[in-house]
């Protein structure tokens, strides 16, 4: 897409209908299976809530202002076809080895029973270089044979050379992780959320197509 796009062309609903339908805290209980599945985990304060609400183009997922507060798995039901989850976030140190613990679990049980549907979808601070917490996460991936997208947020936060310096980094670091997308957006502007909504249907449509 061209660096010119219309300001408002990324608040126009790609996906028709989304809404909350479940909500866990605890491993099992999950809703039965849809034709695809997106699990989107980051570190706390990545934006992923923030995300969530701009690719559904409605305020579903809670933003709160507090890192780490999201101590849940959520089920967003999208047109009847497939789930957008949210996992919990990772890499906040002001939480108890009790909490953390937890939340590893709950994190690890979700896919271990889910990873055969699941798409991950890791977000990434596109100001940083990856932290521990990532390469945990994405080691993780790695290891269960997962394929995974990378979407980079907040590029709204640097400026042309800034972004395209850490661009180029990130791509590296994605293409010898295995990740097979690379997605750099702002929930702020819009910039790359059309295009992001457009993978993910199109990775829908191919889990689609191979159930037939």
């Amino acid at each position: 897409m061209s660096d010119r796009f219309s300001k408002n062309a990324w608040r126009k609903r790609l996906f028709k209908r989304a809404e909350l339908v479940k909500t866990i805290f605890s491993p099992g209980d999950y809703p039965p299976p849809m034709t695809a599945e997106f699990a989107f985990a980051g570190r706390s304060n990545v934006g992923k809530s923030t995300l969530l609400n701009a690719l559904l183009g409605v305020k579903l997922a809670h933003v709160s202002g507090t890192p780490g507060k999201t101590a849940s798995i959520n089920f967003y039901k999208v047109d009847n076809r497939f789930f957008f989850v949210d996992l919990p976030g990772y890499g906040f140190a002001r939480r108890s080895r009790t909490e953390l613990e937890r939340w590893r679990q709950l994190v690890e049980d979700y896919f271990v029973r889910r990873g055969g549907i699941a798409t991950p979808v890791v977000l990434i601070d596109v100001r940083h270089s990856l932290q521990k917490a990532d390469m945990m996460m994405l080691d993780y991936l790695r290891a269960r044979e997962l394929a995974f997208i990378t979407v980079l947020t907040k590029r709204d936060k640097l400026s042309g050379n800034q972004f395209s310096k850490m661009l180029s980094y990130h791509e590296k670091q994605a293409r010898s992780l295995g990740a097979f997308g690379v997605f750099p957006v702002s929930a702020v502007s819009g910039r790359g959320i059309q295009e992001l909504r457009k993978g993910l249907e199109m990775i829908a449509r191919s889990y689609s197509a191979d159930k037939r």
